[in-house]
């Protein structure tokens, strides 16, 4: 990489079609050497290469205490490389603007990636850092009377009133949490609010103004609030709401030239422009499936609830596994009171299955695992896999043996231990969700602008990584993710491997 940068640096312009095959060569041979990030009290270097993201000639800023660079030229000077590439240097003041060369385009990925969740990579893909090594803004760290005043005490026993202004940036985004709303829903939407101050704090405060307003955990109110801000003419995208119903209500919008919504609701599909942040079943089952896929099985077979988000389950079944060689031979929906009848039908169309995945929606699972327990599965030929759903309820003693892919609730990723000093209580994945999309969309206007919140930004194939793990957004607004990946055994969850292949 470094002797890469080095000739470059010192190369005289040749060719279009020279540069353009350079630019192709590394785009393929070098984009996983430039996920990684370093980030210390210390040291703050990243190396990024992005394509296509600015016109030629903008400035692109640098984030809150991450540079943006390569170490083979001298600290704060540009690099002039091959059209459609363009590599800066690692040690530009914060914050200060860096200017491209006409001709040459710099792009976002992994830029964004550095930003929003402030990752590290020390052994790949699947580390992250901890953003409590962001330093604070120099005002602060000199001055800690100067740090934000709501950072001192916990919120999420008690809601916040009235509307919730943070930050100060020309980037407009709002928020819609459940802030009011009672039981868990409401604690959760707190929870929420706290991580969303503690992203702008650590990243977001001088480059976006984030409103958070409370949508007291009504549905219809949500979808109103939501409409309002998509309609504003200011906004320019919207996080939230957290109530399914609100978000699917939002999918069914056909206009084009709205702005994303970025929906926090649990088990939502997604639809365009509206994506789905949270871990869905979908996604899980397509983990669990590429997963055992990887180790050679071949043949599948899927039990799911009949309903309308079965086909999205089929589908992102069926495309995890094609990407092994593997291939989806059934797939039987069930209801809650057939399930035993399926697992019976599925002996009569599959001849020896290599797995069988069982998904199951709002239901039990246990009635259709008894059935295939009943004939042997999971066994030495046949691996069972579940999903994340299922561990919505104590494990059954039906679940051993079962593989399941599906976020480690108790790791929260890089904000944990920044997050308790700040807020004196245990943060868990609702706080991982929120905080890693308000740090995202600090990040795009950092690296973009007001403007960047585009289908080819935010749908990039290269993905984010945040406190949750790595993901992307799909043009269905579907979202995929890289997950630890699970065996049940005598009651507990064993780590079999740290990250599913992903994407």
């Amino acid at each position: 990489m470094r002797a890469w940068a080095e000739a470059a640096a010192s190369a005289r312009p040749a060719l279009d079609a020279t540069h353009a095959g350079a630019a192709r060569l590394f785009r393929r041979e070098c984009s996983r050497a430039l996920g990684q990030f370093i980030v210390s009290r210390k040291r703050r270097t990243a190396i990024t290469v992005c394509f296509d993201a600015i016109p030629d000639g903008k400035p692109l800023r640098t984030f809150p205490g991450i540079a943006i660079g390569s170490c083979a030229i001298p600290d704060g000077k540009p690099l002039r490389t091959f059209p459609g590439i363009a590599i800066c240097s690692c040690a530009i003041p914060d914050g200060k603007p860096l200017r491209t060369f006409p001709g040459i385009a710099v792009a976002l990925a992994f830029a964004v990636v550095a930003a929003a969740s402030g990752c590290q990579s020390k052994n790949g893909a699947s580390e992250v850092l901890d953003p409590s090594a962001i330093a604070a803004p120099a005002n602060q760290a000199a001055n800690p009377a100067a740090a934000p005043a709501q950072l001192t005490a916990s919120s999420a026993a008690t809601a916040p009133k009235g509307n919730l202004t943070l930050g100060t940036g020309s980037t407009k985004i709002a928020m819609l949490l459940p802030l009011s709303a009672p039981g868990s829903a409401g604690e959760n939407g707190r929870k929420m609010y706290d991580a969303a101050r503690l992203a702008m704090s650590d990243l977001g405060d001088k480059l976006v103004t984030l409103t958070i307003e409370d949508t007291r955990g009504d549905s219809g109110y949500a979808k109103d609030l939501a409409v309002k801000a998509i309609t504003s003419g200011g906004v320019k995208i919207v996080i939230g709401p957290a109530e399914l119903a609100a978000a699917q209500q939002l999918a069914k919008l056909s206009g084009t030239q709205r702005p994303p919504v970025l929906a926090l609701a649990d088990n939502f599909a997604g639809g365009p422009g509206v994506y789905s942040v949270r871990l869905s079943e979908a996604d899980s089952a397509a983990a669990g499936a590429a997963a055992v896929a990887s180790k050679g099985a071949k043949k599948f077979v899927l039990m799911m609830p009949a309903g309308a988000s079965g086909g999205a389950i089929e589908a992102r079944v069926s495309n995890a596994l094609s990407i092994y060689g593997a291939t989806l031979a059934v797939t039987l929906p069930y209801s809650a009171s057939d399930g035993a009848k399926a697992v019976s039908d599925m002996g009569s169309l599959v001849e020896a299955p290599d797995a069988v995945v069982v998904a199951s929606g709002d239901g039990n699972p246990t009635p259709v695992l008894a059935a295939l327990k009943a004939k042997g599965i999971p066994g030495k030929a046949v691996s069972l896999i579940g999903t994340d759903r299922w561990l919505e309820r104590p494990i059954d003693p039906l679940y051993e043996g079962a593989y399941i892919a599906t976020l480690d609730q108790s790791e929260t990723g890089p904000i944990a231990d920044r997050f308790k000093a700040t807020y004196n209580y245990q943060p868990d994945v609702n706080v991982a969700y929120a905080y890693d999309m308000v740090a995202l969309t600090a990040g795009i206007a950092s690296s973009v602008g007001p403007n960047g919140f585009s289908k080819q930004v935010l749908e990039n194939t290269s993905g984010f990584r945040g406190s949750t793990g790595l993901f992307r957004f799909r043009a269905d607004g579907s979202s995929q993710r890289s997950m630890p990946f699970f065996k049940v055994e005598k009651g507990r969850l064993k780590l079999v491997e740290k990250q599913t292949s992903g994407f």
